[in-house]
């Protein structure tokens, strides 16, 4: 049971170690204030002509 909850502890430990930065850089990028530009960028994209196989 020790072993175990030593494994999942190391995991969750280099879980946060390699994503945390990548996170917070993600959170800041992505404030609130910017968040509604950033939504309707990837909504354009989304429904954009381009993205749709034409037969």
């Amino acid at each position: 049971m020790f072993l175990l909850l030593l494994f999942v502890l190391s995991i969750q430990f280099f879980t946060y170690w390699i994503f945390e930065p990548l996170s917070s850089f993600l959170e800041y990028l992505l404030e609130i204030r910017l968040f509604p530009i950033v939504a309707l960028i990837v909504l354009i994209w989304l429904f954009s002509g381009k993205n749709i196989e034409k037969n």
